[in-house]
């Protein structure tokens, strides 16, 4: 084979890109933007992200009580501790100099399996979805436990997954297999970025696939790792696999895109370019009682070896009602989430997610800042 240089391709992030109006416009109150996993619809297709700083069992009891879903980490301080609130307390309490390590030091202490399954029950009892998170490593070990304790879901997630995967353990963590042994129970997958990684995760039999690697605001992997892709080109490739697999097999696998979002405008354009629902992690962790303290850390930073994460203060500046619903009084998108939604997508003429995606989109760099040079003063007069 002939010599070749490695080519580029240029990708594009949620500042890179806009959405264009429709010719027909609708009323917001026509616009309903709910979302079907398995046997639930939710009133918004928004999840919050399992991390220690942004989701306990209280905290998803509320979510599904507002039309969303929260999902909580089984390999966190809530199925290490009785008493996870102490080690939360000590968490926000570090110095910032010594948070990494001491996160190292509190999720070094083994998971219990009693508390896996009893968290999915107080959700449960709670009233409310429950969504819980595993690791490829402990999936085995923890989706039975969960299972018979009622859970709604489970997902299986890392910083990247494949149905490929090579390794000199025995075996693995076979996708097809987890899906027939959680039979009744809808199987998510992450994260991925790619077409060919996103159809054989498809294949597999998994009920939903996470889509983003390495966005997120306590995330470390692009400079650590130097992986990744930007947002909106990711969904639009991995929404792409989606509809190929449908038009294949009839079968409709949702992508959700998974971390980086900041504002309304951002659910808006990750819903847009192809996305089925979006999960966000810091403005949920900077909502008042969001179980961080004002503070949100990505599950890869206790790695004892090599961790892909930092503690990030958030602060808590709003409440998760005002986050989703509003109302509000800031100007910069990031409260109100759900009716910026909506209202995009009734600019555009669509009623639905679905008919949100065949809305046009362009590559637009300019698009923040084209004639706001008063408002870039005011507001950020250092340029930043």
């Amino acid at each position: 084979m002939a010599a070749r240089p490695k080519t580029l391709d240029h990708a594009y992030g949620f500042d890179d890109v806009a959405i264009v109006p429709g010719a027909v416009t609708t009323n917001p109150d026509l616009a309903i933007p709910s979302f079907t996993l398995g046997e639930h619809t939710l009133r918004i297709p928004i999840i919050a992200s399992s991390m220690d700083g942004v989701v306990d069992p209280k905290f998803a009891i509320k979510m599904s009580e507002l039309g969303g879903m929260a999902v909580l980490n089984l390999d966190g301080v809530w199925t290490r501790y009785e008493d996870a609130d102490a080690a939360l307390d000590e968490i926000a309490a570090a110095p910032m100099d010594e948070a990494t390590a001491t996160i190292q030091r509190i999720y070094s202490e083994p998971v219990k399996e009693h508390l896996v399954g009893q968290r999915v029950e107080e959700i449960k009892a709670g009233g409310g979805i429950a969504v819980v998170a595993g690791t490829p490593q402990n999936t085995k070990r923890f989706a039975p436990i969960t299972k018979d304790a009622g859970t709604d879901f489970f997902v299986v997630a890392s910083t990247v997954t494949t149905a490929r995967h090579l390794s000199s353990s025995l075996k693995g963590l076979q996708l097809d297999e987890l899906v027939e042994q959680m039979a009744g129970v809808p199987i998510l997958v992450g994260n991925t970025v790619d077409f060919q990684a996103t159809l054989e995760l498809m294949e597999t039999g998994v009920h939903g696939v996470l889509v983003g690697v390495g966005p997120g605001a306590a995330c470390t992997s692009r400079e650590v790792l130097g992986i990744g892709m930007p947002q909106v080109s990711a969904t639009i490739e991995t929404a792409y696999a989606r509809d190929v697999y449908f038009e294949r097999t009839g079968r409709y696998v949702p992508i959700i895109t998974d971390g980086g979002l900041r504002t309304g405008g951002d659910v808006s354009k990750s819903i847009c370019a192809g996305a089925d629902a979006v999960m966000i992690g810091s403005p949920f962790a900077s909502c008042e009682g969001a179980p961080g303290r004002g503070f949100h850390w990505g599950m890869a930073t206790p790695h004892a070896m090599l961790p892909r994460g930092v503690r990030v203060e958030v602060g808590q500046t709003h409440n998760v009602e005002q986050l989703l619903f509003g109302p509000t009084s800031r100007t910069d998108g990031s409260e109100n989430l759900v009716g910026a939604l909506t209202t995009s997508m009734s600019t555009c003429g669509a009623q639905t997610i679905q008919e949100f995606h065949d809305a046009r989109m362009i590559i637009a760099p300019s698009i923040k800042t084209e004639g706001k040079i008063y408002q870039i003063a005011q507001t950020r007069p250092a340029g930043i």
